[in-house]
């Protein structure tokens, strides 16, 4: 279907076929290993927080509405722990806390709340160590305290998948984590089992014999231990928030055709179920997840990999759940491919994903290279596909609890200043207010609340000074105001207000 709409493209304008949606996932990663996006400044406190709130407002500039924040890059912490040492590549020295002290996902979750965009902690579950050197690794990190659990694997070291304790202590870590911060999401990379490395296998057959479970075939075991541990993940933060999404983001091949009737026309030579054992498709069959978002890196056209093919598959293979592309910002600059060069390809994909009526939008990889608006990509999004606000979409298959309306809107007259404020009612845990969605149409009464375009502000105040608006050219708007809650929800509209400029 994506393929027959992009061909029809030729017959429509890009308004009409392209037109924005109001609901889309807009994320972007931001990576914290070997301080690939954030923090530039290792130990310097105040430096990180002009760093982060710089970065916060250019992405918001962007109608950027998602973050995604590597919160555990090697089994250590960018947050306070009382499980976790702090990670080296935020104060310089694993387990050193930062001085001033401060919490840097908590104080990226309200800064990003005040922008209204969402924060996914993002962790990956199994990697102690980028590398070899495990000089700098501190005492308290589970490396030391319980180093039967860890396997070298690559040059590096993870904690061995196939172990029950395993999953118990990666259980307690994201349970930690859930429970005491404000976050919307929890999100795991495409780090399950390690990408094989030629020659060597992974060395677990200690673990094999012990703890198989009665599973005597190793790959189908391997791919059951990351079936229970996603499995236990979900149910975990389901338990603790249901509002709280589970966000997986795999490699972009789940298996290659010629392997499984299902799998798609490519031939990669490594796939998420046979390399990483890592059954995505179960996983959103069985609503083990809230979201997917595959790692298409490639162009379109690709001889192994096309990126047109495997956006197709995706949304032909996303069983209900939210799905958004990975893609590649980085690989505007380094990927020296022909196709990277200009004209943009992230501006053909991002075409192409508007023709794919299950694709929910993008997350791009990786912050710093989105921001340089390499090959003028921000250009593109500010003038044409992000033009205006979006919302984060639903939960998919789910019945979820509604936002109230706003109340007692109304126009206030403030110096040389015209306010819109309104109240709301507060509600408990989950369905409590996120954000406020002001909507403008010229004349008289209210119009189309699915077009994007008439939304003039995403706010998380109680009002609006409109003064200070700049692309509203009429006389006279009918104003209506709706309510986000934490499951997304969006209110039925306020009363409208007549504002006359």
């Amino acid at each position: 279907m994506c393929r027959v709409l992009f061909l029809l493209s030729a017959l429509f304008s890009a308004t009409t076929l392209f037109s924005a949606p109001k609901r889309e996932m807009r994320g972007v990663w931001i990576a914290t290993v070997s301080n690939i996006d954030w923090p530039s400044n290792k130990g310097n406190v105040e430096a990180q927080k002009k760093e982060m709130l710089r970065m916060l407002d250019s992405l918001a500039a962007n109608h950027i509405n998602t973050v995604i924040f590597q919160a555990r890059p090697c089994s250590d912490a960018f947050y306070q722990s009382d499980i976790e040492p702090w990670s080296a590549y935020l104060t310089g020295e694993q387990g050193k806390s930062p001085s001033p002290f401060y919490d840097p996902l908590s104080f990226l979750i309200e800064e990003a709340h005040k922008r209204c965009m969402e924060v996914h902690v993002w962790i990956n579950p199994y990697r102690l160590s980028n590398t070899e050197n495990t000089k700098g690794i501190v005492n308290d990190h589970i490396f030391r305290k319980k180093p039967y659990l860890v396997k070298k694997y690559g040059g590096k070291y993870i904690l061995d998948p196939g172990r029950k304790e395993t999953m118990d202590y990666l259980l307690s870590v994201v349970c930690d984590i859930v429970k005491r911060y404000d976050l919307d999401a929890v999100h795991l990379d495409d780090y399950f089992y390690p990408y094989k490395v030629a020659g060597s296998e992974f060395p677990d057959d200690a673990t094999f014999h012990k703890e198989n479970r009665g599973v005597n075939d190793k790959e189908d075991w391997r791919r059951n231990n990351v079936d229970l541990i996603v499995k236990q993940l979900h149910d975990t933060i389901k338990g603790l928030k249901p509002w709280v999404d589970f966000g997986i983001s795999p490699f972009g091949v789940w298996r290659n055709r010629k392997d499984d009737h299902r799998g798609s026309a490519t031939n990669a030579s490594c796939t998420n179920y046979d390399e990483l054992y890592a059954d995505v498709l179960k996983w959103m069959e069985h609503g083990w997840i809230d979201y997917v978002a595959p790692q298409l890196y490639w162009e379109i056209g690709k001889e192994v990999a096309d990126y047109e093919v495997l956006a197709s598959w995706w949304s032909e293979y996303s069983f209900g759940r939210n799905l958004y592309i990975g893609l590649y910002a980085s690989g505007l600059e380094v990927n020296k491919g022909k196709p990277w060069k200009k004209p943009n390809e992230l501006v053909r994909q991002l075409r192409y994903n508007r023709t794919c009526s299950e694709v929910n939008g993008a997350i791009y990889y990786s912050a710093k290279y989105f921001l340089k608006n390499v090959q003028g990509l921000e250009d593109s999004l500010r003038a044409d596909f992000y033009k205006y606000p979006a919302l984060v979409p639903e939960r998919k298959g789910e019945a979820l609890p509604s936002s109230p309306a706003p109340t007692d809107v109304e126009l206030e007259e403030v110096g040389n200043s015209t306010w819109l404020t309104w109240n709301s009612e507060q509600e408990e845990a989950g369905s409590r207010i996120s954000y406020y969605v002001v909507y403008a149409f010229e004349g008289k009464k209210v119009g189309d609340m699915t077009d994007p375009s008439n939304i003039i502000a995403v706010t998380a105040e109680h009002r609006l000074n409109l003064s200070r608006l700049k692309n509203l050219n009429g006389n006279k708007y009918v104003l209506v105001v709706t309510s986000v809650n934490r499951y997304r929800k969006e209110s039925d509209s306020s009363k409208s207000v007549l504002w006359r400029r």
